[in-house]
């Protein structure tokens, strides 16, 4: 299988597993069920967005924007990088 598809296959199962954990997350807040828990939850969800955006990011720098630096000014591509993990980390 392509590693590309792949990638892309399991970021999708990533994303379903968190919508998942979100509707979860809904209905522990319908059912009142303790605070600690559902910011547990929440915590998890946060967890499981990061690590998407860890592989998106990676997946990113190793194709699009190494195909990018080769074609046009180097800088511009650079400062776009920067701006992206800065927005990420945020």
């Amino acid at each position: 299988m392509d590693k590309q598809l792949k990638t892309k296959e399991n970021i999708i199962n990533r994303l379903k597993k968190i919508e998942g954990q979100v509707k979860g997350i809904q209905r522990m807040v319908k059912e009142e069920k303790y605070c600690v828990d559902i910011l547990v939850q929440i915590a998890a969800v946060r967890a499981a967005i990061n690590k998407v955006g860890g592989i998106i990011l990676k997946q990113y720098t190793l194709e699009c924007l190494k195909k990018e630096i080769d074609c046009k000014d180097n800088d511009d591509k650079i400062e776009e990088l920067i701006g992206v993990i800065t927005k990420f980390m945020n």
